[in-house]
């Protein structure tokens, strides 16, 4: 079964390459938290070089002895108090921590002894140039870079063992580092399309055409599997002339040579990383929706579970009246949500403040006219089945002034407004300004009696006649 990393951890690709967070089925080196794990494995193989009998390593018939020596002191040292910091930071978006996975990789060297081999042998060529070298004062930083060698390519030959195990298909280090290569391609040419503006000469190069206008393609990419075999053939032989330094298609080095002539090869592999990238992606909204369920199902557990106690205590006579919490008040919205009740008493007054009627002349003699868009079925318009509980409390209310109560509680869009309500202009109810406006008052008296309705409202939920007529 295929592990997916959960939500909060995946990075977005289109960030540049040092941000990369490549993934494949059962990989787990090949995250930016990789960094963390290259750093913790070489400070304590830097730590346990000095006690280790080096000659070992250059002899080939000790060199299972050195090995079990070094993965015994490189176990304490990974669980030193002084590197238990480095060792806590993320290691990868699977929850692995940096200090877990050195650890696994670690003892890999036992599955895989070529890499020892390599490191021996390695110090042994190191030797026969330079003598016991790591007894020299620059000893210690050689020995680290060749351990961070072997370890980097340790990380492919797992993560490629693991990625085979996990798919069914063939794969090698050099096919893991071939599917790095391709995702840190794929991030820079986002980069690239990303910043058009100030990258057109090489932005021609990669699509292969005469520069101007905004990037349809920078819209298109939406992901590596989205991205073509020939751009990344192009940005690899535009970048010595934009950087000074050959792209990894156009160097000496065999490792990618023969790809730059196998299109075919590097479409295949982009939709191999895009493939479970959006697979991982569903995988993770999945996980999230099963780490609710898991929370509401503890709840429930922990609600019967008190119910129960409470129960037994009632039936045993042992329960403490003082003991017992109060009923909370019903929630305001609760109360608007409620079913038609139908026998609800309401308060028909609705006095005018003297004060607030000579501020509401004052503010609308010296208004300006607003050209609203207002719905010509709002006026007059009362709402439709106005049978529940909340309309018989505010029957004696203006249609503008419950429409100002509904904006301050649900908010002024909601899928429960009829058309009738809604501003044709913005989708919404129409602004407390344009209410005021439908009503002919200004807008300190209309929030007066918005308040004196909401205050309504709260006054018939607290003496719990809202919970008449429930179910």
């Amino acid at each position: 079964m295929v592990q997916t990393p959960p939500q909060s951890a995946r990075l977005a690709h289109a960030g540049g390459a040092q941000g990369q967070d490549m993934r494949l089925p059962g990989t787990r080196y090949q995250e930016h938290g990789w960094e963390h794990v290259r750093k913790l494995l070489g400070r304590c193989s830097l730590a346990v070089f000095p006690g280790l009998p080096m000659e070992a390593l250059l002899d080939e018939g000790r060199r299972q002895d050195a090995l079990d020596d070094y993965l015994d002191a490189m176990a304490v040292q990974l669980r030193a108090p002084r590197h238990l910091a480095q060792a806590a930071m993320p290691g990868n978006s699977y929850g692995d921590t940096a200090g877990e996975l050195a650890c696994a990789l670690l003892f890999e060297l036992r599955v895989q002894p070529a890499c020892w081999d390599s490191l021996c042998m390695a110090v042994t060529a190191e030797h026969a140039r330079h003598g016991a070298f790591w007894r020299t004062e620059a000893g210690g930083a050689m020995l680290r870079k060749k351990a961070n060698d072997m370890y980097a390519v340790l990380r492919d030959k797992a993560d490629a063992d693991a990625c085979q195990a996990a798919t069914g298909h063939p794969c090698s280090a050099n096919r893991m580092y071939t599917y790095r290569m391709l995702d840190m391609a794929y991030a820079d040419i986002a980069r690239v399309f990303a910043n058009w503006r100030h990258c057109e000469a090489q932005v021609a190069d990669i699509l292969d055409r005469a520069p101007g206008g905004m990037l349809i393609e920078a819209r298109q990419m939406q992901s590596i599997a989205d991205c073509r075999a020939e751009w990344v053939i192009r940005w690899s032989a535009s970048l010595e002339r934009h950087t000074g330094k050959a792209g990894p298609l156009h160097t000496r080095s065999k490792r990618f040579a023969s790809l730059k002539n196998q299109p075919e090869a590097i479409a295949a592999m982009l939709q191999e990383i895009g493939g479970y990238e959006a697979l991982s992606s569903n995988m993770d909204a999945l996980g999230a929706a099963r780490r609710d369920e898991g929370e509401a199902a503890l709840w429930l557990e922990d609600y019967w579970r008190v119910l129960a106690e409470s129960e037994a205590a009632e039936a045993a006579g042992t329960s403490d009246p003082e003991e017992l919490l109060e009923a909370p008040e019903p929630d305001l919205l609760d109360c608007l949500l409620a079913p038609p009740d139908g026998g609800l008493p309401h308060d028909d007054g609705d006095e005018d403040d003297g004060e607030a009627d000579a501020v509401d002349a004052a503010v609308t003699e010296d208004a300006p006219e607003d050209d609203v868009s207002h719905s010509p079925s709002l006026i007059d318009r009362e709402e439709p089945g106005a049978a529940g509980p909340v309309a018989a409390i505010l029957a004696g209310v203006s249609l503008p002034v419950r429409l100002a109560v509904y904006h301050a509680l649900l908010g002024p869009r909601d899928d429960s407004y009829p058309d009738a309500w809604i501003d044709s202009a913005t989708g919404e109810l129409p602004a407390l300004r344009h209410l005021a406006d439908l009503d002919g008052i200004s807008m300190p008296t209309l929030r007066k009696r918005r308040n004196e309705a909401m205050a309504r409202l709260r006054h018939v939920a607290a003496s719990g006649a809202f919970g008449k007529g429930r179910m």
